[in-house]
């Protein structure tokens, strides 16, 4: 479920639907049937795509220097910006921000108490709440301390130093 979010999000630039997963999972068990997706493992999956976004920010920062960005392609559905070509840029959406009301409306959940499913997503809620304040860590670095480079800086790129040995 988590990959099938990932994935889905970083083509369309939005949440993979419960039916739509449900249909696609069952799917790929073809003749043979596929896999029955309950809602509580939708909604786990869906925390737990939360640290793959986290990885693909800090990921897209460290290399490209920026956010990515949710972008309208010219059929006028939207997809990630990943590589810097798709359509135009939308300038209210970006990966934190998707993040962070993924959040708000996950906060809302009523899961009970006591039960399985509550402690996992207790568990799980704890790290979503991570994963997004080290994208707002991120960014910030990005952007304050990004600022204070001299013009021209790069990052140490020199790999001719002597590897070190390390004993397992």
């Amino acid at each position: 479920m988590e990959a099938a979010s990932f994935e889905h999000y970083l083509q369309t630039g939005t949440l993979l639907t419960y039916d739509d997963a449900r249909t696609q999972l069952r799917d790929l068990g073809g003749e043979g049937g596929g896999i029955d997706l309950s809602v509580e493992d939708y909604l786990l999956g869906i925390y737990d795509m939360t640290g793959e976004l986290m990885r693909f920010a800090i990921t897209a920062m460290a290399t490209d220097g920026k956010l990515p960005l949710v972008a309208e392609r010219q059929d006028g559905n939207e997809e990630m910006d990943v590589d810097g070509v798709a359509g135009k840029v939308r300038s209210d959406r970006n990966v934190l921000t998707d993040m962070r009301a993924l959040r708000a409306e996950l906060e809302k959940l009523d899961v009970g108490v006591n039960t399985p499913f509550s402690r996992d997503v207790d568990k799980k809620m704890d790290v979503m709440r991570t994963s997004v304040e080290k994208v707002e860590r991120a960014l910030y670095g990005l952007v304050i301390r990004g600022r204070e480079r001299p013009k021209g800086w790069m990052p140490d790129t020199d790999t001719s130093r002597r590897p070190i040995d390390v004993e397992a």
